[in-house]
């Protein structure tokens, strides 16, 4: 039993084991153990904290998310209103610049054909004038004529015009 090799490494572990008991390689390798579990515990909240932060920043952001895009749905929304409100304003105003333009063109052809039926009168109590001239002064002759040439064409002239 003891020239076994088991027996003499027991008895030397046994001897390691009381030495260590005896410098108190124990305690501190406790309080090394207490030391770690006391970093891990600190690392583990320090985890969850951080953690809890980028969650709360998370849901901030989510809101800020939502905020901006109710906001670009709003903007979107009341650049359309104004688009299509600009475009029924313009579409208006270019309907009464038209109708203006028209009114005024038909005023101005309605002008310009009342000023040709008065140059075509004219100049037809122009001619019927200087043709009932030229025949009285053939077929009548002398003061008469006169008298007569003179209260015709005044006659034709008042008629005419």
């Amino acid at each position: 039993m003891f020239f076994d090799p088991e027996t003499w490494v027991a008895i030397a572990f046994v001897i390691l084991m009381v030495v260590f008991g005896y410098l108190g390689v124990f305690k501190k390798a406790m309080v090394a153990l207490d030391h770690r579990a006391d970093r891990i515990k600190a690392e583990l909240d320090d985890a969850t904290r951080l953690k809890q932060e980028a969650a709360k920043v998370l849901a901030d952001y989510k809101a800020r998310s939502a905020t901006a895009e109710r906001e670009a749905a709003d903007i979107i929304a009341n650049a359309k209103s104004e688009a299509e409100r600009i475009a029924t304003e313009a579409k208006a105003k270019m309907e009464d610049f038209v109708a203006r333009r028209t009114k005024t063109a038909e005023s101005k052809i309605a002008l310009a054909e009342a000023q040709a039926v008065a140059d075509v009168r004219a100049a037809a109590a122009e001619a019927a004038v200087q043709a009932a001239s030229t025949i009285l002064s053939h077929s009548v002759k002398g003061q008469v004529a006169d008298d007569l040439l003179a209260k015709g064409i005044t006659e034709v002239r008042q008629k005419l015009n």
